[in-house]
């Protein structure tokens, strides 16, 4: 048993080396923000990003940080994972990417909105957050799979434009890896003329009324790509 003298300094010993660990750490900690935040990098769009982020309520439904609602997915990552490109079509019509699908609602950005909310999320994304969001950790025998398709070797050999890793994959599928919102496009090329899928790139509502296939921004060199590549999908 302590007496009340041993009691007393046992208690104000163990308050002052506690409180002076957590002061510690609390500057420790202030003094690492601006490197690990990058704050050299917040720049006039990256603001304006936050902005429109906290104005639209974004994090109502979305996770930043580990910060935010379930509802829809984290986004601290989203640009690495997904791409700037793919955010920018994205945003135009949410539920044209994912129809059915996505609940997202149609903001009707601008350009430059849409510009400085990629901006905002290229930020966050860059952030030192000691491994935030921790990647899955799931044991490859623990995944059940069915047999992967057989795809001829010129399938996989053939490299993917920019653009179309960019964009397509997202709803496509070329040799078993892509989306599955739109068809496969292993054999697009014995379906389709080059002509008739540069006129299905250029205008898919103009082929097609009521497709769910969205008007991609491509330039000219861009959709010659991608129609090349596609052709030679036999």
């Amino acid at each position: 048993m302590l007496s009340k003298s041993q009691a007393r300094a046992f208690f104000l010993g163990g308050t002052f080396l506690f409180s002076a660990i957590f002061v510690f750490l609390t500057v420790d900690t202030l003094r690492q923000t601006d490197s690990r935040t990058n704050a050299q990098n917040i720049t006039e769009d990256v603001l304006k990003g936050k902005e429109i982020w906290e104005k639209n309520n974004c994090m109502g439904c979305h996770t930043l940080l580990g910060e935010g609602a379930y509802y829809a997915p984290d986004l601290t990552k989203v640009v690495e994972r997904r791409g700037a490109t793919w955010i920018d079509v994205f945003l135009d019509d949410p539920q044209a990417m994912f129809p059915g699908e996505r609940k997202m609602v149609k903001y009707n950005f601008t350009k430059e909105e849409k510009g400085q909310v990629i901006a905002f999320l290229d930020w966050v994304g860059k952030i030192d957050a000691n491994g935030w969001p921790p990647k899955p950790n799931i044991p490859i025998d623990s995944i059940v799979t069915s047999p992967a398709p057989q795809i001829k070797s010129n399938v996989v050999a053939l490299s993917q434009p920019e653009k179309f890793s960019q964009l397509c994959v997202a709803c496509h599928a070329v040799g078993g890896k892509g989306g599955n919102v739109g068809p496969a496009l292993d054999h697009v090329g014995s379906k389709f003329d080059s002509d008739y899928l540069n006129r299905w790139l250029s205008d898919p509502q103009a082929i097609k009324p009521g497709t769910n296939m969205p008007k991609l921004p491509l330039t000219d060199p861009e959709r010659k790509d991608i129609v090349t590549y596609l052709s030679a999908l036999k």
